[in-house]
C-alpha cells in the first residue's frame, strides 16, 4: 500500500553503517554518500533522530569520517570491535538498531532502516505489526530479499547508484581469453 509522504510526518534514520560501507565497497570499490542518503531518507518529511551506527576499528582517518557523519546531521553510535582468541573480530549493531528503533516508535510516523541486512527482518515485522510505517533503502544486489518485501517501502539505492556513491568504479566483469588452437 502506497502511503503518500507529506512534511508533517515525523521521520527517524537508522543508519548500518557497516552493512552500508560493505555494500558500496563490494559492488562499486566506492564510499556511501550519506548526506544524499538522509536527504533522501527525509523527503522533505520532519527529521526527529538520524543515528548512525558505527564501529571503532582505531583505523586512520576514523574519527574524521566520525565527525563528518555528525556535520551532516547524524547522532553518532560508536562501538568498539572486539577480538575473538584466533583472531575472529566482530562489531554488530544489529541488536542496538532494533533497540533504538522500538525506543522511538512513539515519536515517530516512519522509520527508515538504512541497511540490506537480513538480520533486521524480524524486527521489521514486529515494528509494521504495531502499526508503524517502516521504510528501508539499501542497495538492491546486497539487500535481502526478506527484508525488501517485509518494508512498507523499499528504495533500492542501486537504481541511481552514483547518486549515493561518492566515487564510483564499476567492478569489472571477469574477461577470460580463450585458448586459440594451435
Amino acid at each position: 500500500m502506497y502511503v503518500r509522504k507529506n512534511p508533517y510526518q515525523r521521520v527517524g534514520v537508522f543508519v548500518d553503517v557497516q552493512n552500508m560501507y560493505y555494500s558500496a565497497k563490494n559492488l562499486y570499490r566506492a564510499k556511501v554518500n550519506f548526506v544524499k542518503i538522509l536527504e533522501d531518507a527525509l523527503s522533505g518529511r520532519q527529521l526527529i533522530r538520524a543515528i548512525a551506527y558505527v564501529v571503532r576499528a582505531e583505523e586512520p582517518l576514523e574519527q574524521t569520517f566520525f565527525d563528518a557523519l555528525e556535520k551532516a546531521g547524524f547522532e553518532v553510535k560508536v562501538k568498539d570491535i572486539q577480538v575473538f582468541p584466533g583472531g575472529v573480530k566482530k562489531a554488530d549493531w544489529d541488536v542496538g538498531v532494533v533497540i533504538d528503533m522500538i525506543r522511538l516508535s512513539t515519536k515517530l510516523d516512519v522509520m527508515v532502516l538504512v541497511s540490506g541486512d537480513g538480520d533486521y527482518v524480524d524486527a521489521v515485522e514486529f515494528l509494521r505489526n504495531q502499526g508503524h510505517r517502516v521504510e528501508v533503502m539499501g542497495f538492491g544486489p546486497s539487500t535481502s530479499n526478506k527484508l525488501k518485501a517485509e518494508a512498507d517501502e523499499f528504495t533500492d539505492l542501486d537504481s541511481d547508484h552514483q547518486k549515493y556513491l561518492l566515487t564510483a568504479k564499476p567492478i569489472p566483469k571477469p574477461s577470460f581469453k580463450r585458448p586459440t588452437a594451435r
